[in-house]
């Protein structure tokens, strides 16, 4: 009954339409497959198995924080992110996918470590700024330094050796988030203003960094070559009109969208479902996060409140990004879709988080009905 409870609750109900958008969106690309002689099932058949082991991670992460405070292995949890993190960056370790290396080759998948990152993150930073002695120095610059500036800089180190500027902003922005909720604006403006200074100080020093600022400034100066796809995913989003042309339809997807089934898989939806077909999505998005904010409001512990909020923006956060990369309102980093990109290490540790959602969710109704 507990996991039926779990799986039938808005909060999982959400994201398991999201995912079911998603085959639905990889089954009408995979069928330029069959048209080339390869299988069209292949495709959607290993999502929907990177979904099963999802639901499943889901279910045990909140029958093991039920069990056993989550807080207690966080440490274990961040140090594992962290050296996965490094091994990335190692040649021969590291498996590098269009000039990056950012994934790790383990018995069964390839796997991205940015998403235990994500998901280990939220855990630390949640026990960090709870705990008895950072309280007592909340007002203090060393509460600023440590633990929120040393996180930053623990992962956005072997973060930038992959390289992965996107990753890199998404943890910050994060940590910013967690740290500003527990402890006010004071230090974290000037961390904002050093960071955008960092950003900017990054992109000048790195030509294919330059090229790709370029491309989103005027991608009409090269619409060849460097301002190709974010163009071909705007040309998507005009095709599609308001209510798309149709499932399997797709033009741009099936000659001129490049990585249509992960970085621009939102292009794709726009094309075939149109105006309608985004706007139904990101209202998914915006009522899962309603919906979450009483997790966070309702929790009785500084850690699970914290916790919840940070859950939320890793799960949020990646879709902004994605969201405005493709539609030409920041550079595109490669940040997957949550919950419809094709990939199996983002969806499973997506998951994750909406398992330890649900547990602060059952934690918070079992001391209201004590109380």
């Amino acid at each position: 009954m507990e996991i039926i409870s779990l799986l039938t609750s808005i909060e999982a109900i959400i994201p398991l339409i999201l995912s079911s958008c998603g085959i639905v969106m990889i089954s009408s690309l995979s069928l330029r497959n069959s048209m080339a002689g390869g299988n069209p099932y292949s495709a959607p058949l290993r999502q929907f198995q990177f979904i099963g082991i999802g639901i499943t991670m889901m279910i045990l992460c909140c029958r093991i924080y039920s069990r056993r405070d989550v807080k207690n292995d966080s440490v274990k949890y961040f140090a594992a992110a962290v050296i996965l993190l490094i091994l990335t960056a190692i040649p021969g370790i590291g498996v590098k996918v269009g000039g990056a290396r950012r994934w790790l080759n383990l018995i069964f998948i390839r796997f991205q470590p940015l998403e235990l990152a994500l998901f280990a993150l939220p855990i630390f930073m949640a026990d960090r700024l709870t705990d008895e002695e950072s309280s007592l120095q909340r007002s203090n610059f060393h509460s600023f330094v440590r633990p929120t500036l040393s996180v930053i800089i623990m992962m956005a180190v072997p973060l930038l050796l992959q390289p992965n500027l996107g990753g890199t902003i998404l943890v910050t922005a994060i940590c910013f988030t967690m740290h500003i909720e527990r402890r006010g604006w004071k230090y974290p403006l000037w961390g904002i203003a050093a960071g955008i200074a960092a950003v900017v100080i990054l992109i000048l020093i790195a030509p294919y960094r330059m090229r790709r600022f370029n491309a989103f400034w005027d991608p009409w100066a090269d619409p060849t070559n460097t301002g190709f796809q974010i163009i071909q995913g705007l040309v998507a989003f005009a095709n599609g009109g308001t209510t798309g042309v149709g499932i399997g339809k797709g033009l741009q997807d099936e000659r001129f969208l490049p990585e249509t089934e992960t970085d621009y898989i939102f292009p794709a939806i726009g094309e075939e479902f149109g105006l309608v077909g985004t706007m139904f999505l990101l209202m998914l998005y915006a009522l899962w996060t309603w919906r979450v904010y009483y997790i966070y409001r309702d929790a009785k512990t500084p850690f699970t409140k914290s916790l919840a909020l940070g859950l939320t923006a890793s799960v949020i956060y990646p879709m902004f990004v994605n969201v405005a990369g493709v539609t030409k309102l920041m550079p595109l980093t490669g940040i997957p879709m949550p919950f419809i990109s094709a990939g199996g290490s983002s969806m499973m540790f997506m998951w994750a988080k909406i398992g330890l959602l649900m547990s602060i969710k059952n934690e918070n109704r079992k001391k209201k009905k004590e109380e």
